[in-house]
């Protein structure tokens, strides 16, 4: 479980055969083998570590399902190390665990902000609302506006430019984890299920 408060930005040292090394330093800190480090929101397990990397195994799922296979080696990430109890939650909880990939369509300034639009599939729009909280590469942050095709964050110059942000242009990727309430009210509103478990499936399945 991470808050989307980015501690660390590191960079792609390789991606081949399953195998990822990431360069990165303060994340190390008291790192060991098995725990759970955010790369650009992605919660991915240590298997090995050195000096200034670790090293961690990803799925071909994974892969699919995520912006990870676009890195360029030297790319930069966005590093969170597991929450600790007794942390300060400075974001929101954040599992590391992606629903979708979106598009960024536009990066604009607005005041000492930042005005970011995304564009999203239909099934991740309906898990985003106005003022509510949502994940992009990891990083929490709240929906400006939320519309049928694409939504909006606000962000302030400080994260663009401790974060992979930095690097980000219109047409770059985004992991995109919606807030974990939305997920179970979408669930609830859209499932279909007869209510009470029928004979038929008790049967099907061995129960009788």
């Amino acid at each position: 479980m991470f808050t989307g408060i980015i501690e660390e930005v590191g960079r792609l040292k390789t991606l081949h055969g399953g195998r990822i090394e990431i360069a990165c330093a303060k994340i190390l800190g008291g790192v060991q083998i098995g725990d759970s480090i955010s790369v650009n929101g992605v919660c991915l397990t240590v298997v090995g570590f050195g000096e200034n990397f670790f090293a961690a195994d990803v799925m071909p799922e994974t892969l699919r399902k995520t912006s990870l296979a676009e890195l360029n080696r030297g790319g930069v990430v966005n590093l969170e190390r597991a929450l600790k109890l007794g942390d300060r939650l400075g974001g929101h909880i954040v599992s590391g665990h992606i629903d979708g990939v979106g598009k960024i369509l536009s990066i604009r300034s607005e005041g000492n902000a930042l005005v970011i639009d995304v564009a999203a599939e239909n099934f991740l729009l309906r898990q985003i609302a106005p003022k509510g909280s949502v994940a992009l590469d990891g990083i929490s942050l709240t929906v400006v506006e939320a519309g049928s095709e694409s939504f909006s964050v606000s962000m302030i110059p400080h994260t663009r430019a401790v974060t992979n942000f930095q690097a980000k242009r219109a047409g770059s990727p985004v992991n995109i984890e919606t807030d974990v309430l939305a997920k179970y009210v979408d669930r609830l509103l859209n499932f279909h299920a007869a209510p009470t478990i029928t004979k038929n499936f008790l049967e099907a399945n061995g129960f009788l």
